[in-house]
């Protein structure tokens, strides 16, 4: 796969001096900006974006419309329609021409528009209503991905009726269907105002955690994520009644398939992400179990330092893992069985090759009469690669309102729109300080989903001077 290099080198604070090459930026916040990007989220919000339901349309309809209001023209925006069973779906591109001086690359900027559905009967609020409480705005998408999305769209509206001008363009590429399939993100990779971007920023795949005080802050910049591919395992034979058992009952056969796939352990890799993390994990932890994944680092192979590690939830970034995940079995109580079907679903380290993983079950199952297939689509994806400047520039952006935090290189175990586009060769970044506290607020595609509203006004600023420093202009 082609990887490219990346070559360049409120609590609101209500004035912020940014230093770039060009000139000092002056951002400042006012409550008007504030107010109108809550109107925003909460519009957004109140669109059920779920697979199903039709209404990603209409919500870019109303980003559209606002953009326009902004003072983009016409031609710089434009939606990417994707039919998806039957349902349409599309895509948004907003152009923020820049005055083309230095002949810069583009800058992507990602997000996504939909939400996994919610049951109302589970939720304390109606998810598709947003509510305020105590400081938070519940519903459904607010964390994921809607804040983000929004923020990103306001920054850009927000600069563009103050008469800033970008030295070099900057892409808008909004998602439709990130959470169930990624065809308008792969639809989005291949449009000619973002196939060419030098790097893309994830807002989906920044942010941080803090104590519910805000002290102790931390933030990820997600480089790399593990990808995925789902297998079904399956057994048969012509079955027969149940009077008469057989010894090779395919539920037993594909028993034995489960057990062999429980015990496989995928080898420890590393690479210029994880390598890094786990070093500070290590530090973190001391002790035994930092001593574990120092010897890891060391020899990948030690079998005595895994089984440490292997206790803690760290260190699920250091090798691919498949799990079980759904049975299916039989047609008849009184029946032997003639099929037995597991999906396995097994989260990839990047650049790992898909049939890799299928040869590996295999071997590991061990009964050629067991077929391991491959459902659906695999996908495999690289790593970003490390690039100092521009995470120099993140950290500026997310110090403007958490001074001195750290904020480090990660990779995700989730995915993310930022699969596709590492893919094609686009290096992609997560970006965004939305502080949560943790674990209290890590509610995406759970129930009573809501957003720290300190935290996202905070993210005006975040973003006002991630655009700036990154695009100077005037």
């Amino acid at each position: 796969m082609h990887r490219r290099t990346v070559k360049f080198m409120l609590g609101v604070t209500a004035s912020i001096l940014v230093a770039t090459p060009a000139l000092a930026q002056k951002t400042t916040v006012t409550d008007a900006d504030r107010a109108m990007v809550r109107e925003m989220v909460e519009e957004a919000i109140s669109f059920r974006t779920a697979k199903g339901h039709g209404q990603v349309p209409a919500l870019v309809d109303a980003l559209t419309a606002r953009f326009r209001a902004a003072g983009f023209a016409a031609e710089d925006i434009q939606s990417v329609p994707v039919e998806i069973d039957g349902e349409q779906t599309m895509g948004l591109v907003v152009r923020y021409r820049g005055s083309g001086k230095g002949a810069k690359k583009p800058i992507a900027f990602l997000a996504h528009m939909d939400v996994v559905d919610a049951l109302a009967e589970n939720w304390a609020t109606d998810p598709f209503k947003p509510v305020e409480k105590d400081g938070y705005l519940y519903g459904r998408g607010s964390s994921d991905n809607k804040a983000g999305m929004t923020l990103v769209a306001a920054t850009f509206m927000r600069l563009k009726k103050a008469g800033w001008t970008p030295s070099r363009d900057l892409v808008i590429a909004f998602s439709g269907d990130e959470e169930t399939g990624m065809r308008t993100t792969r639809a989005l990779t291949q449009h000619p105002w973002v196939k060419d971007a030098e790097f893309a920023l994830n807002a989906d795949a920044g942010g941080g955690s803090m104590e519910r005080d805000g002290s102790n802050p931390t933030f990820s910049i997600q480089a790399a994520e593990k990808t995925f591919a789902t297998f079904l395992i399956s057994t048969s034979n012509p079955g027969g009644h149940s009077a008469s058992p057989r010894a090779d009952n395919a539920i037993y056969e594909l028993a034995d398939a489960i057990k062999a796939v429980q015990g496989l352990k995928f080898p420890v890799q590393f690479n210029e992400i994880t390598r890094d993390m786990v070093k500070k994990v290590a530090a973190k932890r001391g002790g035994d179990v930092g001593a574990a994944f120092n010897r890891l680092l060391a020899d990948p192979n030690d079998v005595a330092a895994r089984a440490v590690v292997e206790k803690v939830s760290d260190s699920n970034i250091l090798w691919t893992t498949c799990v079980a995940t759904m049975l299916k079995a039989g047609n008849a109580p009184n029946a032997l069985p003639q099929n037995a079907i597991a999906t396995v679903n097994c989260r990839i380290f990047p650049s790992t090759p898909v049939a890799e993983v299928q040869q590996t079950l295999a071997k590991a199952i061990g009964n050629p009469a067991v077929k391991v297939e491959l459902d659906g689509e695999g996908v495999e994806s690289p790593a970003s690669p490390i690039n100092e400047p521009l995470f120099a520039i993140l950290r500026k952006a997310i110090h403007a309102n958490y001074p001195g935090a750290p904020a480090d290189p990660s990779m995700s175990s989730g995915g993310t729109d930022g699969r596709e586009y590492r893919r094609v060769g686009i290096p992609t970044y997560g970006a965004g300080s939305l502080a949560m506290v943790r674990p209290d607020d890590s509610r995406a595609h759970g129930t009573d989903e809501r957003l720290l509203l300190s935290s996202f006004y905070k993210e005006l600023v975040f973003w006002d001077v991630l655009l700036k420093s990154l695009a100077g202009g005037k």
